[in-house]
């Protein structure tokens, strides 16, 4: 299963290994209290991708489209996919929004390739 988790979480609700899912190390957290498994920074969208998106909701189909694109050509993404591969994985994010960011849209994006788990 794949789970999302924002960084700032007081008490992460989900168990599975941890990866960091972000370009940046999220501001102000300390490597103990993030306790990741795995970063995995290039996979997070590009500069360009990010800026334009802005956390727009109007723009979230749009995004997923580019960002799956720019998935699908990153050598990274097959790392990513067979790490995910029979196991329980939290992506961590540090996106304000809850709800369409980046660890989101990956998520959707790493189930349809796997296919049922």
């Amino acid at each position: 299963m794949i789970y999302t988790c924002w960084a700032y979480d007081h008490e992460p609700s989900k168990k599975g290994k941890r990866v960091l899912v972000d370009r940046l190390w999220p501001r102000g957290i300390t490597k103990e209290r993030l306790n990741i498994n795995e970063w995995y920074r290039e996979i997070a969208p590009s500069d360009e991708l990010r800026k334009w998106f802005s956390h727009d909701p109007e723009k979230w189909e749009g995004f997923k489209q580019r960002y799956f694109s720019e998935l699908d050509k990153n050598p990274a993404t097959s790392g990513l996919l067979e790490y995910c591969r029979n196991k329980d994985v939290v992506f961590v994010f540090s996106a304000k929004d809850k709800e369409y960011n980046n660890a989101t849209a990956l998520k959707e994006y790493v189930l349809k390739r796997l296919g049922p788990m």
